[in-house]
């Protein structure tokens, strides 16, 4: 962000007086309310920091870092003393005198774009760091950011910028920055996020094409159920030993039958040839549910890839398919469901039966659970914790249900009600009477 940027930002912000709220939104964006009106948000990714405001920006955790918990402290409901940026850097500081203390407190938020070392650093009067959202070491760079020390001042210098021209508002500036980044960087994400998809079903592919033929196995199964039936009805015609035998079988026609070489009696061949009979059905029931359990998983990923498709911003795919990697635990767990988290809450999303029967069993009484309207759809759990769920991800969750459940475009209803309001019977099948209705649009 330029520096000329940051003063036309500083100029607009000192109408406010004070900051009514302050917290972390994402891993690298701060979100301020200044008395009223919209949100700032303050994105401070090292590759493009800038300022934007926006009417929603979805959260998928709430932090609770060191960090967070000082900037709650000392920044919410607090008075705003001054805010200037410094001379020959592109850094902006926030002076406040916090009032949510029995004692007064002097803190700095110092916003520093300043490419690598973009970072968000918490000072006091004496210019001693508090915390930072970028712990930085000396041996990384010529400047340390460590908690207790005194924060070294930048010096200033020559910054070769272009004149910065604000035409309109710079309320709509800001709200055009965000607008300006997002179709590049969502398309990126979108393509990123799609072809990490499309791995994970050319896997499912390639494992449904290794599977046994089903078929095959049970027509192999009936032919040694067929064997062994015609030896056990031809046993005084059979010597121990024998490699193979010609009998008679059940329409009249003359047949050869291999019999197995561990055999040593014609009861002991009739009796191996039943076993691999058995052996080769089980194989070919086991190759039918691998095959339903690819399916089942491929259309989850498919419907999963629709909705990256058709997100609107990089918050919804980052709920979708969040950076951080699951761990072996919760592969196990995804086999029959997939979790979800938007502003802290976790939505659980039924992949298949089994999946919507582990719902119903696990969740609590106080938890809410969607479902199509008088159609079969997955199951959704909202986790509450006994809190009032927020209407965004009530939405967002009816929006799941609806997405993982159909194929087709097209506004559904979504009824949503406690848990304890739902009655099991037969498998996933419910009864419930007292519930609330949703109207998703499916694009």
């Amino acid at each position: 962000m330029k520096r000329s940027e940051l003063v036309k930002v500083t100029e607009f912000l000192q109408q406010y007086r004070k900051i009514s709220s302050i917290q972390r939104v994402d891993d690298s964006v701060l979100k301020i309310f200044f008395d009223s009106g919209l949100p700032l948000f303050v994105d401070l990714s090292r590759n493009d920091s800038y300022m934007f405001i926006k009417e929603d920006f979805k959260r998928a955790k709430l932090y609770n870092a060191p960090f967070d918990i000082i900037l709650n402290k000392r920044f919410s409901n607090s008075k705003i003393e001054a805010i200037e940026v410094e001379e020959g850097n592109r850094i902006l500081r926030l002076c406040v005198l916090a009032s949510s203390s029995y004692k007064a407190m002097r803190t700095v938020l110092q916003l520093e774009f300043t490419g690598r070392n973009t970072n968000a650093i918490i000072v006091d009067e004496e210019e001693v760091v508090l915390e930072a959202m970028r712990h930085i070491d000396s041996s990384v760079s010529f400047r340390s950011v460590k908690v207790g020390e005194v924060l070294d001042k930048l010096p200033p210098r020559e910054l070769k910028e272009k004149p910065f021209v604000l035409e309109g508002s710079l309320e709509d500036y800001l709200k055009e920055a965000y607008q300006k980044r997002l179709h590049v960087r969502l398309n990126d994400l979108k393509i990123q996020k799609k072809a990490q998809l499309e791995k994970k079903i050319a896997k499912l592919v390639e494992m449904m094409r290794s599977l046994d033929n089903e078929a095959e196995l049970y027509l192999q199964s009936e032919a040694c159920n067929h064997d062994a039936t015609l030896v056990l009805a031809n046993l005084y015609r059979i010597k121990g030993y024998q490699s193979s035998v010609k009998v008679v079988d059940f329409e009249g026609k003359e047949v050869e039958i291999a019999l197995p070489k561990e055999a040593q009696t014609p009861q002991m061949a009739a009796n191996m040839l039943f076993k691999k009979s058995k052996k080769l059905r089980q194989k070919a029931l086991s190759s039918h549910m691998q095959k339903e359990n690819i399916e089942e998983k491929q259309l989850f990923l498919e419907r999963l890839m629709g909705l990256v498709d058709t997100a609107s911003d990089e918050e919804e795919i980052q709920i979708l398919l969040p950076k951080q990697r699951q761990n072996k635990q919760k592969e196990r767990d995804n086999l029959y469901c997939e979790t979800f988290f938007l502003e802290g809450y976790k939505i659980l999303v039924g992949k298949n039966e089994k999946g919507n029967i582990a719902l119903l069993k696990e969740a609590k009484k106080s938890d809410i659970w969607l479902h199509l309207k008088d159609m079969p759809s997955t199951h959704v759990i909202i986790c509450t914790e006994k809190q009032n769920v927020p209407e965004v991800v009530l939405v967002f969750a009816a929006k799941l249900c609806v997405n993982f459940s159909v194929a087709q475009k097209g506004g559904y209803l979504v009824d949503y009600t406690a848990r304890k309001n739902v009655k099991p019977y037969d498998g996933a099948n419910v009864a419930y009477e007292v519930y609330q209705t949703l109207k998703i649009f499916k694009e």
